[in-house]
């Protein structure tokens, strides 16, 4: 199995309530189908149990923990479970992320930009923060961040767009400096995809149907103008976490549908 006995630690993998399967849970079925030994991480207890229930239902074990990323402690907690409870920890997948509140320059407040950057960008600094010295003692691991295309250009969504692009600048300054160490760093960047963080929000705000908001960004897609799902990002993960991707290091890896290529 790819990722047999490797200690796997899933933060986000709860989700918002939808339709369809969000990018960390779909991430933590994937990760136990593998054969990982799981640590589901989430801010809401019920949302993370609910988790470990469909990966119980497969037949697999996770141990879950609420923690809290916006504060260091509760990103320190990650760490200290995972080498409490397993004793190593080989794979941090950090799938934490939010755009709600955010807007252009001009009128955005201060609070909402600052919520939206300490979530998305320094979350991820301090959880790998924490769990860095844990890989360099075992002089192995790999950590994968879920970035986004909206790193790319400008979008609607100013404050979420440059949360990621500094996760893919972190992404890459972490994976050269803990290169000597063996340790892989890399991020993810979906595209157009039809989850529900992508897909109940929107269709919220705008009233409009769920099929309505699916059906405009399927259009935009290149690739069968089709949006691509929470599994896709699932398996360029297990790629990337599995031995099949050791010698890739400080990419930030396009799951987009041929948006980007589009330029």
């Amino acid at each position: 199995m790819k990722l047999g006995n490797r200690v796997c630690v899933v933060v986000g993998a709860g989700q918002t309530p939808g339709e369809t399967i969000g990018n960390g849970r779909a991430a933590a079925i994937t990760y136990a189908r593998a054969g990982a030994r799981l640590l589901l991480v989430d801010h809401m207890a019920e949302r993370v149990d609910e988790t470990q229930r469909m990966v119980a239902d497969e037949g697999f074990a996770a141990e879950t923990l609420v923690a809290d990323v916006t504060v260091e402690p509760g990103c320190k907690s990650i760490s200290d479970h995972a080498n409490e409870r397993f004793g190593r920890i080989d794979v941090l997948h950090y799938n934490v992320g939010k755009s709600q509140g955010d807007g252009e320059a001009s009128e955005l407040a201060l609070e909402n930009w600052a919520g939206i950057m300490t979530l998305n960008l320094t979350g991820y600094y301090l959880t790998c923060k924490h769990v860095l010295p844990t890989m360099r003692a075992q002089r192995s691991g790999v950590i994968i961040g879920i970035s986004s295309m909206a790193a790319h250009g400008a979008h609607m969504n100013m404050t979420y767009g440059v949360s990621k692009a500094g996760m893919n600048s972190l992404t890459k300054s972490l994976a050269i400096h803990n290169a000597p160490y063996g340790i892989r760093v890399n991020a993810i960047m979906p595209g157009l995809m039809d989850t529900p963080m992508a897909i109940e929000r929107r269709a919220r705000e705008q009233n409009r149907s769920r099929e309505e908001i699916r059906a405009e960004r399927a259009r935009q897609v290149p690739l069968l103008g089709e949006q691509g799902t929470g599994w896709d990002v699932a398996n360029a993960a297990l790629f990337l976490a599995s031995d099949d991707a050791r010698y890739i290091t400080g990419i930030c890896l396009p799951v987009d549908g041929g948006l980007s290529a589009r330029g």
